[in-house]
């Protein structure tokens, strides 16, 4: 694997996905690349191509067509398990056994597997995995069964897991989804703290609500029915406009302390 300093940590060109049962086209044309240090949001309804997106940059799937470029290795080229342990992952429909302690669930972030292999895990495996949780502000919880924790515990859990192999990528797919609204804002706070303290981290959120987004979020994505509608530095895609050539839908965005709002009202 190429372990030199990428100029992107993602780049895709031309890259397209069909769908091999049906010769769906899920993805059509894409180019997009993110840097270190760099915050995206990914945009759009549902059906429009996020999740494979995510997949690409990830290293769990590969383009019908186009190249995808991943810290520096392409696609097609290289070994994906080496590569996705330099890739965290997020998602709430992780398997993660319901009765591991929050430190035990960690722990398994420096093996990659579901349950943990304590042969693997040294004084210093353990005390990275305290360290971690004391940085997304579960400290606390670290005896705690996985399976009690709420859903904005179980979020921050998940990231300080995925941060475990100190990776270069974060990619977090609708990590707020069912959160209350005091949980959304723990892991907002979370998200902030960790784009300040990693300052060469970049990370790409999945999210339906521009209430979600942290005000570390420098750029976005928008896609529609498998195209780009819109993408760059945040302040210039997250408008009225794009967001409703996007949805299809008038919408209106307003920004306040860093903050989104996004309001729509009836098609016309």
């Amino acid at each position: 694997m190429n372990n030199s300093s990428p100029r992107h940590v993602a780049a895709l060109e031309g890259v397209s996905v069909r769908r091999t049962t049906s010769d769906q086209l899920i993805l059509d044309g894409i180019d997009w690349s993110v840097r270190a240090g760099e915050h995206w949001a990914l945009l759009g309804a549902n059906g429009a191509g996020k999740t494979t997106l995510l997949k690409l940059i990830g290293a769990v799937m590969h383009p019908t067509t186009g190249s995808v470029e991943v810290l520096g290795n392409r696609l097609g080229r290289v070994d994906v398990r080496e590569l996705r342990a330099h890739i965290g992952h997020v998602s709430t429909s992780q398997r993660v056994p319901q009765d591991a302690t929050a430190h035990t669930v960690v722990l398994t972030g420096a093996t990659g597997t579901v349950q943990p292999l304590w042969r693997k895990y040294d004084d210093g495996t353990r005390q990275l995995a305290s360290e971690l949780l004391s940085e997304l502000g579960c400290k606390e919880l670290a005896d705690r069964p996985f399976g009690v924790c709420s859903g904005g515990q179980r979020a921050r859990i998940l990231i300080a897991r995925a941060l475990m192999p100190s990776p270069s990528l974060l990619l977090l797919d609708e990590p707020f989804n069912a959160l209350d609204l005091p949980s959304r804002e723990d892991l907002i706070d979370a998200l902030r703290r960790l784009a300040a303290d990693r300052p060469t981290l970049a990370t790409v959120t999945v999210t339906h609500h521009l209430e979600e987004l942290p005000p570390t979020t420098s750029h976005a994505l928008l896609l529609r029915e498998g195209r780009v509608g819109a993408q760059g530095p945040v302040s210039d895609v997250l408008t009225g406009e794009l967001m409703t050539q996007c949805f299809g839908r008038p919408i209106e965005v307003s920004r306040q302390d860093g903050r989104w709002l996004a309001r729509s009202g009836a098609r016309s």
